[in-house]
């Protein structure tokens, strides 16, 4: 995620070979497309194309005809967490004898870079929403917990950014726990894409949402030193996944068009990319990809895939054509 060392040796081309097909583990149900598909029932089409291109992320080509076999059934399932959920809690306040409440229902994302996250947490978003059991759903993503730059770099961490030590932990541990405990209002930090780093000053309100979703790198990881961890505070998880060799391209494809656009921008911390030519940022992006990305994919994100409760898999064409959901 950070800017590396640009020297030859450094980013010499590392190319990943495509991965042999993946089974599901012993712990999950599988089902193709067409399978899961089928278990939409009657949930109505609720997103228009219009809408749909305002929540496509760079580079992610989902279409209505994938919404409706992949996330339409996905929101069908959510519902019936849900009121489960809502159910038990009903159970509780009864038996100790108090007003009937829910607390908001955490739903956590997780996933590598460059795999669609923040398009799939998006269209989740949206689709949810238009449930009538719960239409106030808030997103709030990990990168707002991100320590400062210059807590980074004070660290020597600045090129671990997106491993878990560069999160201020405590900080998102304290949200989610006042989320979960009803709090009126719980800030978030934000964080800017343009200059790489959190917004001084600037905070995410989330006021008791019937339905959180909570994206980003690593947030399913346990650790087993810590009393309380993030994943305590999630009702459901998912995973988004992809074979590493995609996900590479995917990232280098996406790095060179914001080398095009957003790079641009003077304020951009990678402005100093900008008159790369192609050869130039490809080289850039995969050392990037190697000597960072990659290897928080293999160290912290991918070996938290079986805590999650399903996993989405997607192919070449960036479409998810798996999914795994956990027998118990």
């Amino acid at each position: 995620m950070s800017a590396p060392d640009t020297s030859p040796d450094t980013l010499a081309p590392d190319l990943l070979e495509p991965d042999a097909p993946e089974r599901a583990p012993a712990a999950y149900m599988s089902f193709d497309r067409a399978q899961w598909a089928a278990l939409r029932s009657s949930t109505p089409m609720t997103l228009s194309e219009d809408a749909l291109a305002a929540l496509r992320g760079l580079n992610d080509p989902v279409d209505l005809e994938e919404v409706g076999d992949i996330h339409l059934p996905l929101t069908r399932l959510l519902n019936l967490h849900v009121a489960a959920a809502r159910n038990l809690s009903q159970v509780k306040d009864q038996f100790l004898g108090r007003p009937a409440g829910a607390a908001p229902y955490v739903i956590a994302l997780a996933g590598s870079v460059a795999v669609g996250k923040s398009t799939l947490a998006r269209l989740l978003r949206h689709l949810l929403s238009r449930w009538p059991d719960h239409p106030r759903v808030e997103l709030v993503t990990t990168d707002g917990f991100l320590h400062p730059t210059r807590v980074l770099l004070e660290r020597n961490i600045m090129r671990r950014k997106g491993f878990p030590e560069s999160y201020d932990l405590p900080r998102m541990v304290q949200f989610l726990a006042a989320v979960k405990a009803g709090a009126a209002e719980v800030e978030a930090p934000v964080y800017s894409h343009v200059a790489y780093d959190i917004v001084p000053g600037e905070t995410q309100i989330v006021q008791r949402p019937d339905i959180l979703i909570f994206e980003g790198l690593n947030v399913l990881q346990a650790n087993p030193d810590a009393a309380t961890i993030v994943s305590d505070f999630f009702d459901f998880s998912i995973y988004l996944d992809a074979d590493e060799a995609d996900l590479q391209d995917w990232y280098v494809a996406r790095f060179l068009k914001l080398q095009r656009t957003a790079f641009q921008n003077p304020a951009s911390y990678f402005h100093h990319y900008k008159d790369l030519g192609v050869g130039g940022a490809t080289h850039v992006a995969l050392g990037i990809w190697r000597d960072i990305n990659l290897v928080n994919l293999r160290e912290n994100i991918l070996p938290s895939r079986t805590r999650a409760d399903l996993v989405l898999r997607k192919g070449r064409d960036h479409g998810i054509n798996e999914v795994w959901l956990k027998r118990t």
